[in-house]
């Protein structure tokens, strides 16, 4: 059986103007997908067995931005504002906040929240972790707009907040699951462990342990300031096989796995046991170019050649099999600040051995590196594809599949020539979607693994994120993603699906048009 639902986007765009209206506005570098599985049955009604394609990066959720590792902090950690499946924001450890002058913000915080070590939740620990997180170079183009000077506790459950001058998506930001409020004793007190053997948040569920390579518990949070979470214990499971991962849904030793593969979508949708849910989602696939390395890959013209060369198409049909569409830019028409005006790149051989010509490169008779997460079995196959293409140029491509946490490691310091990679504008709007990318501020670790820079770029998306006013920041961002289709850093490939496979026993299991999904409502009723 297979379920799509759409409906969200209605919601979203009536979101957006509501953002507009009141003047505000996830790496994930990608959707990563890597381990090995962890035995056992889902025959337990009170555990929940989840299978996932990758291992956390570290559950510090101030050091890494990968989906593989928000998924699991999702359910440990709360922010102060939640974005439900609708993308409305809503109270999350804050109940009310208010804009008390220019950028500058109260919060009141719910004042029966306690941490899974059983402290209090207080304004301190806020003020704790938003000082940490703006001091990260991994989450900082998410709370980067933060001016620590401005963090003020008032009393335990009040405090002040404020940005670098206007920030339109200021309260999206707030939402992300990369600001989930940390506890500043634990932290300080494991010190280098935190994140590995020691994680603390206010979430429906607590941490009880990470094998690596394996599995990830935790346990329902019974002391939680909301309703009960539905499940006693989650177990994520590290399956980096995507067939494997299918045999366990099958068997019932798992109740839900992630990212099922496009070619195993018509063997779940055929068993009467298994439902396949489907849903549009903020993601967009992407090959990477450095252009900071010294290789050809530093003239537009062999960028555009590349792009030319590529059958996008043919790779939507034959390797993720139809799920997704071609992308016209960085960003897809769900994200606020989407620019329609651009057109997709069309395959065009001819076209670009003579780019390539002109370049100076009439032969190819060049090498380049193309680095790819080894937890990824499509874009594995899209790493062939390429450098079959770029073959029929005279391009020698080698390819080189990683580890996923060495393979982002290796991209952010800039040692491969070309990457393929996602991106989730988790926040639906251009700000997330393009500053951590193209920005200069950015390079590495940030997002920006490309190392692209331009000037009116920058100052564009700086001019963008310093305004409330809609209109404008329209007007920025397509003028931004102009000359970036212009100079072309990357080869847009296609939009991206939520697809999850999932046992008929399990009830309350939603998408959330981010790619981390809100596991507290799920539960299981065992069917004869």
């Amino acid at each position: 059986m297979k379920i799509r639902k759409t409906s969200w986007a209605l919601v979203l765009l009536t979101s957006l103007m509501v953002l507009g209206a009141c003047g505000s506005g996830g790496q994930d570098p990608t959707d990563s997908s890597g381990g090995n599985v962890s035995g056992g049955a889902s025959s337990d009604p009170n555990v929940l067995v989840v299978a996932s394609g990758a291992d956390p990066v570290t559950l510090d959720i101030h050091q890494t931005n990968d989906q593989a590792t928000t998924r699991v902090a999702r359910q440990i950690y709360e922010t102060l504002i939640k974005q439900t499946n609708d993308l409305e924001l809503v109270p999350g450890l804050a109940t009310e906040w208010e804009e008390i002058e220019e950028n500058l913000y109260e919060f009141k915080l719910r004042e029966d929240v306690v941490f899974h070590n059983g402290e209090a939740m207080t304004a301190s620990d806020v003020a704790y972790t938003l000082r940490r997180a703006v001091d990260s170079p991994s989450i900082s183009h998410i709370i980067g707009s933060i001016d620590p000077d401005t963090i003020e506790v008032i009393d335990d459950h009040t405090i002040l907040i404020g940005t670098n001058g206007a920030f339109g998506p200021f309260l999206t930001h707030l939402a992300h699951p990369a600001v989930g409020i940390l506890s500043e004793k634990a932290v300080e007190e494991a010190g280098e462990d935190y994140g590995i053997s020691s994680v603390v948040g206010t979430g429906p569920f607590e941490f009880v342990e990470w094998a690596t390579g394996s599995h990830v518990t935790l346990d329902r949070f019974d002391d939680h300031w909301d309703e009960p979470a539905g499940m006693e214990r989650i177990e994520f499971r590290t399956i980096t096989d995507s067939s494997v991962r299918l045999i366990e849904l099958e068997s019932g030793t798992v109740d839900i796995v992630y990212d099922i593969a496009p070619s195993d979508n018509e063997k779940v949708e055929e068993n009467d046991e298994l439902t396949l849910l489907a849903t549009e989602n903020l993601g967009t696939e992407y090959l990477g170019f450095n252009v900071r390395n010294d290789t050809p890959l530093q003239e537009v013209g062999v960028r555009r050649a590349i792009a030319h060369a590529i059958d996008v198409e043919s790779i939507i049909r034959t390797v993720h099999m139809g799920i997704g569409t071609q992308m016209s830019g960085p960003i897809n028409e769900l994200v606020f600040g989407f620019n329609e005006n651009l057109e997709a790149t069309p395959y065009d051989v001819e076209l670009a051995k003579e780019l390539l010509a002109e370049a100076g490169y009439p032969d190819g008779g060049f090498s380049l590196s193309l680095y790819v997460g080894d937890n990824n079995q499509e874009r594995i196959r899209v790493s062939q594809v390429v450098s079959a293409a770029l073959e029929e140029l005279g391009i020698t491509v080698e390819v080189n599949q990683m580890e996923w946490g060495a393979f982002l490691d290796a991209a952010a310091a800039g040692e491969p020539d070309m990457f393929l990679l996602g991106w989730t504008t988790i926040t639906t709007d251009a700000d997330y979607g393009l500053y951590p990318l193209f920005h200069s501020s950015s390079f590495g670790e940030a997002g920006n693994r490309t190392f692209y820079h331009n000037q009116r770029v920058d100052e564009l998306l700086d001019a963008a994120r310093s305004t409330s006013d809609q209109e404008e920041r329209l007007a920025y961002y397509h003028e931004a993603q102009e000359i970036i289709n212009d100079e072309m850093p990357w080869v847009y490939l296609q939009t991206r699906e939520n697809v999850s496979g999932i046992r008929n026993w399990v009830q309350g299991f939603e998408h959330h048009p981010t790619g981390s999904y809100f596991l507290d409502t799920v539960s299981k009723t065992k069917l004869d």
